[in-house]
């Protein structure tokens, strides 16, 4: 393993870490209000504090599992159904995002899937307001055409996430926060595919969107 790699894995561990520190956050102060509470009721409140922190923290897990992680082997496919699922959840983390989804294959590569997840992630955090996450898939020649679009009145967009999906950046100047758009860059670099990008500000549509998509061959 190079330089670069544990220096990206390592960056990724950290946004891992960020984001699972909320609803674990939200476990740890149940847990304590538990101890000392007596009253029947208030002890239900907490144990719903803890149910939701448990169920919000195996969600963002078994995201975080497929869109960083080596599930299943890097030769499996992973249902469209089960990544539907975790992307709508990870959507509804207190936003007001409707994701729209339309993708014709049942079951992605690997790769495939690590690319929708990573853009999912980014066209969430370009929506800090709520707005509309389209994401299509199609397969044709034997190759995945990708695409997400976040639509929304506030457009939330980091110049170096653009920068990491172009291979403009170095490795040393990465953060936890673009890591994930120099992963989708190097899958398809790896895949002998190609990623591209466009943002759009104004009023039409009013506020913006940021359009992602990717192009993978198939095997």
């Amino acid at each position: 393993m190079n330089t670069d790699s544990i220096q990206l894995a390592s960056l990724i561990a950290s946004r891992l870490c960020h984001d699972l520190l909320s609803p674990v956050g939200g476990m740890a102060n149940g847990i304590e209000l538990l101890v000392d509470e007596t009253d029947p009721k208030m002890r239900e409140q907490c144990i719903d504090l803890l149910a939701q922190g448990a169920r919000r923290t195996a969600t963002r897990l078994r995201f975080f599992r497929l869109a960083f992680g080596a599930a299943g082997g890097f030769d499996a496919m992973l249902p469209a159904a089960e990544i539907e699922e975790l992307v709508k959840a990870q959507a509804a983390e207190g936003r007001d995002i409707d994701v729209q989804w339309a993708v014709g294959p049942d079951r992605l590569s690997k790769s495939a899937a690590k690319v929708l997840l990573n853009y999912a992630l980014i066209g969430i955090d370009a929506l800090p307001r709520g707005g509309t996450l389209a994401i299509a898939v199609e397969e044709r020649e034997g190759s995945y055409e990708i695409a997400v679009r976040a639509e929304g009145m506030r457009i939330a967009f980091d110049k170096d996430v653009g920068r990491a999906l172009e291979g403009e950046i170095a490795m040393d100047d990465l953060s936890a926060h673009t890591a994930p758009a120099m992963l989708v860059r190097l899958i398809a670099q790896d895949c002998k595919g190609g990623v591209q990008h466009a943002l759009t500000n104004g009023d039409s549509p009013p506020g913006g969107a940021l359009v992602l998509g990717a192009i993978l061959p198939n095997g």
